[in-house]
C-alpha cells in the first residue's frame, strides 16, 4: 500500500538537510536537532506540552540506547589511566623494542598496535601509551615523529574506530537509525574496511618514503621531551608489571574465545568487554593503591564517566532526532503517522524509490559524501546516526544494499571526523608526536580520499 507523504515527513526531511548544511559549514547541530524534534511534535500532536515533554521523552530514549555505548567506553577509559600510573602500560609495549630496526617496521608495527589497542580500549586511551612508549623507538630506527603520528591516525583513528569490532559503538549507532542488526552492518564492513585499510596505509607508507628519501620530511630533535616526563610506576617490581600485563592479554583473548564460541555481538560483546575491564581496573587499583584503593576506583569510574558522557554529549540530541526515524516517532509522540507507515525515512525512501532513478552507483557515492560531511564536526560520531538512516531511505529505493550503505556511510564519517582529516580531531595525536596538527590534515587528506574512493568503488559492486 502506498503511503501519502504529509508535512512531517516534509519537514523531517528540511531538518536533514539543514543539519547537512550546518556540518558544512562545521556548526554545531544539538539545537538544529532540538528544534527539529520540537517542531515534529508541534506539528504532529498541535500540543506545545506534549511537543516540550516530546524532546526530553527523546533524550531519554536515545540515552537509553547509547548507555551501554557510553558505560564501555567509560570502564575501559577507567582502565587505560590505571595502567598508566601502575607502569603496567609500559611492559604490555616493551617487547616491540627489539623488534623496531628500521622506518618501515617502526610504521607498521606502531600502525598495528595503535590498530589493535584501539579495538579494545578506543584510539583516545590509546594515542598517549603508544606516542610516549614508541615515539623515542621510531626515532631510533628513522621514522620520523610525523610518520608516527600518520600511523597513528589513520591505523588507530581510522581502521579500529570506523570499523570498532570489539567495543561496537559505530556499528551501534549506526544499525539503530539503519534498522538493521549490529552484526550485519559488522560483516559488510570487513571488506570495506579492509579496502580502505590496506589503500590509506600503503598510499601513506609511500609518501612517508618517498619523502624521507627526498630530505623533505626529517625527525624532530624535541621529542626527547615526551621520554622525559615519564609518570612513576605504582607497581614498583618489574616482575609483577610483567605477569601483569600478561595477564591482561590472556583475559581480553579468553573473552574473543568467548565471544566466538558463545556467538556473543552487539550488547553481549559489549558487556563481556565491560566486564573484564572493570575486574582488571578494581585488581590493578587494589595492588597500585593499596590501603587507598577503595577511594582511587571509585575516582578513576568516574574520570571514565566523565570522558564517556563528554564524547557522547553530542551525540545524545543528534540521535534523539534520527531516532524519530524509525518507529520509535511512536513512542515519543504517539500514533500520529499516517495508517500502514513503516516510519518516516521508510516512507520517504519508498517515495523516493517511485519519483527518482536511483542505483547502486548513486547511492554509494552518496552514502560516502553525507558521511564524509558528518565528519566535518570533529566528532566522528555525532552525526553517524544520519548515514544509518540515509542509507534505509536508499536501500528502499534500490531494493537492497542497507547494510553495505551503512557500513559504507560509517566509514566515510569516522575516517572523516573521528581523527584523520579534520584538525581540530587531530589534536591530541600531533599534541603527543610534537608534530604541527594542520601538516599533519594535510598529509593524511590524500591517503584518505584516495581511500574513500577506491571504497565506494567497491561498495558499488557489492551491494
Amino acid at each position: 500500500m502506498e503511503i501519502s507523504l504529509t508535512g512531517l515527513h516534509y519537514v523531517y526531511l528540511i531538518f536533514i538537510l539543514i543539519i547537512i548544511v550546518a556540518m558544512v559549514k562545521k556548526r554545531d547541530i544539538s539545537l538544529l536537532c532540538i528544534l527539529g524534534i520540537f517542531i515534529l511534535g508541534l506539528l504532529g500532536t498541535g500540543s506545545l506540552y506534549k511537543s516540550v515533554m516530546g524532546v526530553f521523552d527523546s533524550f531519554v530514549y536515545a540515552t537509553r540506547e547509547l548507555m551501554p555505548t557510553i558505560l564501555i567506553i567509560s570502564v575501559i577509559t577507567a582502565m587505560s589511566n590505571v595502567l598508566v600510573t601502575s607502569g603496567i602500560n609500559e611492559e604490555m609495549i616493551y617487547p616491540f623494542r627489539n623488534i623496531i630496526k628500521s622506518y618501515g617496521v617502526a610504521y607498521w608495527v606502531i600502525g598495528l598496535v595503535m590498530m589493535t589497542l584501539s579495538w579494545f580500549f578506543w584510539p583516545s586511551p590509546a594515542v598517549a601509551l603508544i606516542g610516549a612508549l614508541f615515539l623515542p623507538i621510531a626515532k631510533k630506527a628513522g621514522l620520523p615523529a610525523m610518520g608516527v603520528a600518520v600511523a597513528m591516525n589513520l591505523f588507530g583513528h581510522g581502521i579500529a574506530l570506523s570499523s570498532d569490532y570489539v567495543i561496537q559503538a559505530a556499528p551501534k549507532l549506526t544499525a539503530d537509525a539503519a534498522g538493521i542488526e549490529v552484526s550485519k552492518v559488522i560483516s559488510a564492513s570487513i571488506p570495506l574496511t579492509i579496502v580502505m585499510g590496506v589503500v590509506t596505509t600503503l598510499a601513506a607508507f609511500y609518501m612517508i618514503r618517498k619523502d624521507i628519501k627526498s630530505g623533505k620530511i626529517f625527525i624532530e630533535g624535541e621529542v626527547e621531551e615526551i621520554v622525559e616526563n615519564k609518570p612513576e610506576c605504582l607497581i614498583t617490581s618489574g616482575k609483577a608489571r610483567r605477569f601483569l600485563a600478561l595477564l591482561i592479554f590472556i583475559l581480553f583473548a579468553l573473552d574473543i574465545v568467548v565471544m566466538y564460541v558463545a556467538k556473543l555481538q552487539g550488547g553481549g560483546a559489549t558487556a563481556i568487554i565491560g566486564g573484564t575491564a572493570v575486574f582488571i581496573l578494581s585488581l590493578i587499583a587494589i595492588l597500585s593503591y593499596k590501603k587507598n584503593s577503595l577511594e582511587e576506583i571509585t575516582n578513576q569510574l568516574v574520570k571514565g564517566l566523565q570522558f564517556g558522557f563528554k564524547i557522547f554529549g553530542i551525540v545524545i540530541p543528534v540521535a534523539a532526532f534520527f531516532y524519530l526515524g524509525d518507529s520509535t516517532f511512536i513512542d515519543i509522540f504517539g500514533k500520529i503517522l499516517p495508517q500502514g507507515s513503516n516510519g518516516i525515512v521508510n516512507d520517504l525512501g519508498a517515495a523516493l524509490a517511485s519519483k527518482v532513478p536511483l542505483n547502486a552507483i548513486v547511492a554509494s557515492i552518496t552514502s560516502t559524501i553525507v558521511g564524509a560531511i558528518t565528519g566535518l564536526d570533529g566528532s566522528g560520531f555525532s552525526g553517524i546516526s544520519l548515514v544509518g538512516s540515509i542509507a534505509r531511505l536508499f536501500s528502499t529505493a534500490i531494493n537492497g544494499g542497507i547494510e553495505t550503505l551503512t557500513a559504507l556511510g560509517q566509514i566515510a564519517g569516522i575516517w572523516v571526523g573521528g581523527g584523520t582529516i579534520v584538525p581540530w580531531a587531530l589534536i591530541p595525536v600531533a599534541a603527543i608526536c610534537n608534530v604541527d596538527v594542520f601538516e599533519l590534515a594535510k598529509r593524511n587528506l590524500k591517503p584518505v580520499v584516495l581511500g574513500l574512493t577506491v571504497t565506494t568503488i567497491v561498495a558499488m559492486f557489492l551491494i
